[in-house]
């Protein structure tokens, strides 16, 4: 069954932790979607913000940030069980992954919609847990999903089996209950949803989108 992952974009402190206390019993993992405002317009709340708040969630932090590699602190710092980094304004790809395993977190790599998979190094892949395949354009919520995304991890999901990685792919952007089953079928593990499943009870919305 694919893993549901709430997801948080927001740049108000307080309102990352009322959705993350929505989150805590219900979900065993929360993404919280950093933005700098130089990656793409506007900027969310630092990981800092998360580092106050105590909680029983498993936390990705996944970075839309010019050099990722200069948030692995931050992110390690708010208690990241998982950090991963577009790549899109990622210098060293190895030396980000060096980075956040050294840290004792798990590591992935993101692609924005126009990005394609050969983008991430063939040496890292093998490295990686996670890649993220955004199926809308990175750092704005609300977008409508993008079968562009569909091609990248059947790619993937091709990479998986051949060279019997083990990293899982995960779908993030314009997941609707009407689309999650396409993405699943071409080999999606998790997929990141965001305000529309903290609407009304969350637990319900998650099993709705588990069925599919």
């Amino acid at each position: 069954m694919v893993e549901i992952i709430p997801s948080i974009l927001t740049a108000s402190p307080q309102e990352a932790k009322e959705l993350l206390l929505k989150a805590e019993g219900v979900s065993e993992r929360v993404q919280i979607d950093i933005v700098d405002g130089v990656f793409a317009p506007g900027k969310t709340i630092d990981p800092s913000a998360i580092a106050v708040f105590e909680t029983n969630l498993s936390l990705d932090f996944h970075l839309m940030t010019k050099e990722p590699i200069d948030w692995v602190e931050r992110a390690l710092h708010a208690g990241a069980e998982r950090i991963i980094g577009q790549v899109e304004l990622m210098t060293d790809q190895a030396a980000f992954v060096g980075k956040v395993q050294a840290g004792g977190t798990l590591v992935g790599l993101a692609l924005d919609i126009d990005t394609p998979v050969s983008r991430i190094d063939k040496e890292i892949l093998t490295s990686l847990d996670t890649v993220l395949v955004m199926s809308v354009k990175a750092g704005q919520g609300g977008q409508k999903f993008d079968d562009r995304a569909l091609d990248k991890i059947k790619m993937l999901k091709k990479v998986k089996t051949k060279d019997e990685t083990p990293f899982r792919i995960c779908v993030d952007g314009g997941i609707l209950p009407q689309n999650i089953r396409k993405v699943v079928m071409v080999g999606a593990d998790e997929v990141a949803i965001g305000r529309r499943l903290f609407e009304g009870d969350i637990r319900e919305n998650i099993e709705k989108y588990a069925q599919d």
